[in-house]
């Protein structure tokens, strides 16, 4: 078996801290999109959760929004369901706050705690695959305990759902 990379690494070893048996896999292929994400591992996109970092405009604050491949997450909502504007975070912003690069964002395992939001959508999946830390590693989970190792609020903030085709 192949070493994981280090950002797989502490990923997969932060699930295991939290009782999740899943194994983290590294991919041949990028799963830096949730298209790719789908392709990579023959899932529908609705089950690829994009791990979403957005800025606090008034708090500078990380928030991180867990949302379906499938949706485009409405900023005007999560602004409302905040309390604050907010903007999509910068690479290095990113970065800063969660150790990882864009496209590989986990919902788990960032090098600060950061208030963590679950759009609704990924509940109706009976399993989902999440980022792992690099732009071709995932993990597979179900919803609930997604929901339960990210104390993460169910929230509606998805847009209009993007169509998905094969």
């Amino acid at each position: 078996m192949e070493e994981l990379s280090r950002g797989s690494a502490r990923v997969a070893e932060e699930l295991r801290r939290l009782g999740i048996t899943s194994a983290v896999l590294e991919m041949p292929e990028s799963t830096r999109t949730a298209a790719e994400a789908a392709a990579a591992l023959g899932c529908d996109v609705a089950q690829i959760v994009k791990s979403l970092i957005f800025r606090s405009v008034v708090g500078d604050e990380a928030v991180l929004v867990l949302a379906s491949g499938a949706d485009r997450v409405d900023e005007s909502r999560l602004a409302q369901v905040i309390g604050e504007q907010v903007e999509q975070a910068t690479g290095k912003f990113v970065r800063a706050r969660t150790g990882y690069a864009i496209g590989g964002v986990p919902p788990v395992g960032h090098t600060q705690p950061l208030v963590t939001y679950l759009d609704e959508h990924l509940l109706e999946h009976a399993l989902v695959w999440a980022a792992a830390g690099t732009p071709r590693a995932v993990f597979s989970i179900e919803p609930a305990d997604l929901l339960r190792i990210t104390s993460a609020k169910v929230v509606a903030v998805a847009a209009v759902q993007v169509p998905v085709t094969d």
